[in-house]
Protein backbone atom coordinates (compact mmCIF):
# COMPACT_ATOMS: atom_id res chain seq x y z
CA UNK A 1 0.00 0.00 0.00
CA UNK A 2 2.86 2.36 0.70
CA UNK A 3 4.56 1.83 -2.68
CA UNK A 4 0.85 1.99 -4.26
CA UNK A 5 0.26 5.26 -3.05
CA UNK A 6 3.89 6.69 -4.35
CA UNK A 7 2.94 5.22 -7.85
CA UNK A 8 -0.65 6.35 -8.89
CA UNK A 9 -2.26 5.17 -6.22
CA UNK A 10 -4.57 7.11 -4.14
CA UNK A 11 -3.09 8.83 -0.91
CA UNK A 12 -5.49 7.01 1.27
CA UNK A 13 -3.67 3.57 0.79
CA UNK A 14 -0.77 5.27 2.81
CA UNK A 15 -3.43 6.10 5.63
CA UNK A 16 -4.68 2.84 5.15
CA UNK A 17 -1.41 1.15 5.76
CA UNK A 18 -0.04 3.45 8.76
CA UNK A 19 -3.57 2.93 10.49
CA UNK A 20 -2.59 -1.02 10.29
CA UNK A 21 0.69 -0.91 11.14
CA UNK A 22 -0.58 1.25 14.56
CA UNK A 23 -3.35 -1.20 15.05
CA UNK A 24 -0.84 -4.36 14.78
CA UNK A 25 1.37 -2.78 17.08
CA UNK A 26 -1.50 -1.91 19.59
CA UNK A 27 -2.79 -5.59 19.29
CA UNK A 28 -0.48 -7.86 17.63
CA UNK A 29 2.34 -7.58 20.95
CA UNK A 30 3.11 -9.52 24.43
CA UNK A 31 4.49 -6.57 27.09
CA UNK A 32 7.66 -8.10 26.29
CA UNK A 33 7.38 -6.94 22.54
CA UNK A 34 7.16 -11.18 21.18
CA UNK A 35 4.68 -10.94 18.79
CA UNK A 36 1.07 -13.16 18.23
CA UNK A 37 0.81 -15.15 14.78
CA UNK A 38 -2.69 -13.74 14.06
CA UNK A 39 -5.31 -11.49 15.96
CA UNK A 40 -8.81 -12.59 15.61
CA UNK A 41 -11.27 -9.12 15.70
CA UNK A 42 -14.59 -8.76 15.55
CA UNK A 43 -15.36 -7.51 12.10
CA UNK A 44 -18.14 -5.23 12.99
CA UNK A 45 -16.83 -3.10 15.53
CA UNK A 46 -12.71 -3.86 15.16
CA UNK A 47 -12.10 -5.24 18.18
CA UNK A 48 -9.89 -7.74 19.18
CA UNK A 49 -11.51 -11.05 20.44
CA UNK A 50 -8.50 -12.90 20.87
CA UNK A 51 -4.53 -13.46 19.50
CA UNK A 52 -3.49 -16.98 18.93
CA UNK A 53 -0.03 -18.26 17.51
CA UNK A 54 -0.78 -21.33 14.72
CA UNK A 55 2.37 -21.75 13.55
CA UNK A 56 4.25 -21.72 16.72
CA UNK A 57 4.95 -24.19 19.51
CA UNK A 58 1.79 -22.35 21.61
CA UNK A 59 0.05 -19.34 21.73
CA UNK A 60 2.21 -17.61 23.90
CA UNK A 61 5.80 -18.45 22.93
CA UNK A 62 7.59 -16.62 20.07
CA UNK A 63 7.38 -18.11 16.67
CA UNK A 64 10.33 -17.47 14.99
CA UNK A 65 9.37 -16.52 11.59
CA UNK A 66 6.57 -14.17 12.85
CA UNK A 67 9.10 -12.45 15.33
CA UNK A 68 10.84 -11.97 12.44
CA UNK A 69 8.22 -10.33 10.32
CA UNK A 70 7.59 -7.93 13.07
CA UNK A 71 11.64 -6.85 12.35
CA UNK A 72 11.24 -6.37 9.00
CA UNK A 73 8.00 -4.88 9.03
CA UNK A 74 8.55 -1.71 11.46
CA UNK A 75 12.42 -1.20 10.15
CA UNK A 76 10.29 -0.91 6.52
CA UNK A 77 7.39 1.32 7.59
CA UNK A 78 9.63 3.49 9.66
CA UNK A 79 11.65 3.58 6.21
CA UNK A 80 8.51 5.01 4.71
CA UNK A 81 6.97 6.70 7.66
CA UNK A 82 9.83 8.19 9.53
CA UNK A 83 7.79 8.47 11.98
CA UNK A 84 9.67 7.84 15.58
CA UNK A 85 7.43 5.85 17.09
CA UNK A 86 8.16 3.22 14.62
CA UNK A 87 11.47 3.10 14.79
CA UNK A 88 11.49 3.04 18.47
CA UNK A 89 9.20 0.02 17.75
CA UNK A 90 11.65 -1.88 15.32
CA UNK A 91 14.25 -1.54 17.83
CA UNK A 92 11.98 -2.88 20.61
CA UNK A 93 10.54 -6.43 18.76
CA UNK A 94 14.41 -6.83 17.21
CA UNK A 95 15.54 -7.32 21.16
CA UNK A 96 13.90 -10.41 21.89
CA UNK A 97 14.62 -12.15 18.77
CA UNK A 98 18.73 -11.33 19.26
CA UNK A 99 18.73 -12.02 22.66
CA UNK A 100 17.25 -15.59 22.48
CA UNK A 101 19.10 -16.35 19.26
CA UNK A 102 21.48 -20.11 19.42
CA UNK A 103 25.29 -19.75 19.21
CA UNK A 104 25.57 -20.11 14.91
CA UNK A 105 22.67 -16.91 14.99
CA UNK A 106 20.03 -19.02 13.03
CA UNK A 107 17.08 -19.52 14.89
CA UNK A 108 15.10 -23.05 16.07
CA UNK A 109 11.55 -22.49 14.60
CA UNK A 110 10.36 -21.35 17.75
CA UNK A 111 12.32 -19.67 20.18
CA UNK A 112 10.34 -21.87 23.18
CA UNK A 113 10.51 -25.02 21.75
CA UNK A 114 13.44 -27.55 23.27
CA UNK A 115 17.02 -26.99 21.68
CA UNK A 116 17.87 -30.09 20.94
CA UNK A 117 19.33 -32.08 18.06
CA UNK A 118 16.52 -33.29 16.36
CA UNK A 119 14.92 -29.89 16.24
CA UNK A 120 14.03 -27.74 13.41
CA UNK A 121 15.97 -24.56 12.81
CA UNK A 122 14.37 -21.80 10.79
CA UNK A 123 16.92 -20.22 8.34
CA UNK A 124 14.24 -18.34 6.58
CA UNK A 125 14.00 -16.29 10.16
CA UNK A 126 17.30 -15.59 10.05
CA UNK A 127 17.31 -14.22 6.65
CA UNK A 128 14.36 -11.59 6.89
CA UNK A 129 16.29 -10.43 10.28
CA UNK A 130 19.84 -10.33 8.57
CA UNK A 131 18.01 -8.05 5.79
CA UNK A 132 16.20 -6.44 8.35
CA UNK A 133 19.04 -5.52 10.38
CA UNK A 134 20.89 -4.21 7.85
CA UNK A 135 18.53 -1.22 7.13
CA UNK A 136 17.87 -0.74 10.60
CA UNK A 137 21.23 -0.04 11.35
CA UNK A 138 21.21 2.43 8.92
CA UNK A 139 18.79 4.16 11.15
CA UNK A 140 20.01 4.16 14.51
CA UNK A 141 22.26 6.61 16.01
CA UNK A 142 23.40 4.45 18.89
CA UNK A 143 26.97 3.46 17.87
CA UNK A 144 26.98 0.19 19.91
CA UNK A 145 23.60 -0.68 18.70
CA UNK A 146 24.40 0.06 14.90
CA UNK A 147 27.80 -2.24 15.28
CA UNK A 148 25.67 -5.09 16.91
CA UNK A 149 22.87 -5.11 14.01
CA UNK A 150 25.93 -4.91 11.60
CA UNK A 151 27.71 -7.62 12.81
CA UNK A 152 25.10 -10.24 13.94
CA UNK A 153 23.60 -9.81 10.45
CA UNK A 154 27.10 -10.61 8.70
CA UNK A 155 27.37 -13.76 10.79
CA UNK A 156 23.52 -14.80 9.94
CA UNK A 157 24.46 -14.46 6.38
CA UNK A 158 27.81 -15.91 7.11
CA UNK A 159 26.57 -18.92 8.61
CA UNK A 160 23.42 -19.22 6.05
CA UNK A 161 26.90 -18.92 3.16
CA UNK A 162 27.98 -22.07 4.76
CA UNK A 163 27.97 -25.91 3.75
CA UNK A 164 25.00 -26.77 7.01
CA UNK A 165 22.68 -24.20 5.41
CA UNK A 166 23.66 -24.01 1.61
CA UNK A 167 21.89 -26.50 -0.38
CA UNK A 168 24.35 -27.02 -3.24
CA UNK A 169 23.49 -29.96 -5.20
CA UNK A 170 20.69 -31.17 -2.80
CA UNK A 171 17.81 -29.01 -4.66
CA UNK A 172 17.54 -26.09 -6.79
CA UNK A 173 16.77 -23.28 -3.86
CA UNK A 174 19.67 -21.36 -2.32
CA UNK A 175 19.10 -22.86 1.47
CA UNK A 176 18.23 -25.47 3.41
CA UNK A 177 17.13 -25.43 6.94
CA UNK A 178 13.55 -23.71 6.68
CA UNK A 179 10.37 -24.36 8.90
CA UNK A 180 7.12 -24.14 7.31
CA UNK A 181 4.15 -25.03 9.66
CA UNK A 182 5.67 -27.48 12.20
CA UNK A 183 2.54 -27.87 14.20
CA UNK A 184 0.56 -28.93 10.99
CA UNK A 185 3.34 -31.57 9.83
CA UNK A 186 3.91 -28.81 6.34
CA UNK A 187 7.54 -28.05 5.39
CA UNK A 188 9.28 -28.98 7.90
CA UNK A 189 13.10 -28.74 7.48
CA UNK A 190 12.66 -27.62 4.05
CA UNK A 191 13.90 -25.47 1.19
CA UNK A 192 11.00 -22.55 0.99
CA UNK A 193 11.36 -19.78 -1.43
CA UNK A 194 11.31 -16.50 1.09
CA UNK A 195 14.02 -17.75 2.90
CA UNK A 196 16.15 -17.64 -0.53
CA UNK A 197 14.38 -13.88 -1.42
CA UNK A 198 15.84 -12.71 1.68
CA UNK A 199 18.73 -14.04 2.01
CA UNK A 200 19.69 -12.94 -1.79
CA UNK A 201 18.88 -9.22 -0.76
CA UNK A 202 20.60 -9.24 2.25
CA UNK A 203 23.50 -9.98 0.70
CA UNK A 204 22.72 -7.34 -1.79
CA UNK A 205 22.44 -4.85 1.14
CA UNK A 206 25.29 -6.17 3.06
CA UNK A 207 27.60 -5.55 -0.71
CA UNK A 208 25.79 -2.33 -1.00
CA UNK A 209 27.21 -1.32 2.58
CA UNK A 210 30.66 -2.35 2.05
CA UNK A 211 30.68 0.05 -1.18
CA UNK A 212 29.51 2.43 1.21
CA UNK A 213 26.07 3.04 -0.79
CA UNK A 214 22.89 3.10 0.30
CA UNK A 215 21.49 0.13 1.62
CA UNK A 216 18.33 0.75 -0.35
Amino acid sequence: MFWASKNGGSSTLYDIAVSHAEVTMKNHFRPDNTSYHVVIYDKESGKKIKAVTHQGLDDETMWARGQAWAVYGYTMIYRETRDPKFLEFAHAVTRPFLDGLPQDLIPYWDFDAAREERTPKDASAAAVVASALLELASYTEDKKLREEYLSKAEKMLFNLSSKTYQSRNHNSAFLLHSTGHFPNGSEIDYSIIYADYYYIEGLIRLRRIRNEEDVI
